[in-house]
């Protein structure tokens, strides 16, 4: 799998720091077509679930955010769930979505 560029590597990083920053099974970041940045963590309260990248596209949305040029999802599964996928195409539909493993290596773009 080839390496990310730059922009696209400084997501999975977010993301990573957002997961570890709370313990929560999964981080994300999106990036805007701005170039700013929007990162989460798994929400699991007993009224309210979200995906973390269901969280970070909520939050950049929260932002007045019109599009989405990229992110990235830091979890121990082997897929992008797929509302959180859906949330981020809602505004990008070919926005790519980078799959990372807990210690930061790519497994795979949607």
């Amino acid at each position: 799998m080839s390496a990310l560029q730059p922009e696209d590597a400084k997501l999975v990083t977010l993301a990573r720091s957002a997961r570890g920053r709370t313990g929560a099974p999964e981080g994300a970041a999106v990036r805007d077509t701005d170039g700013r940045t929007y990162l989460a963590a798994t929400v699991s309260l007993p009224s309210l679930q979200l995906s973390a990248l269901q969280a970070a596209v909520a939050a950049a949305v929260a932002s007045g955010v019109q599009g989405l040029e990229a992110a990235a999802v830091v979890s121990a599964a082997d897929t992008v769930e797929q509302a959180g996928l859906a949330a981020v195409h809602d505004l990008a539909p070919s926005a790519p979505v980078h799959l990372a493993a807990p210690d930061g290596a790519l497994r795979t773009t949607v």
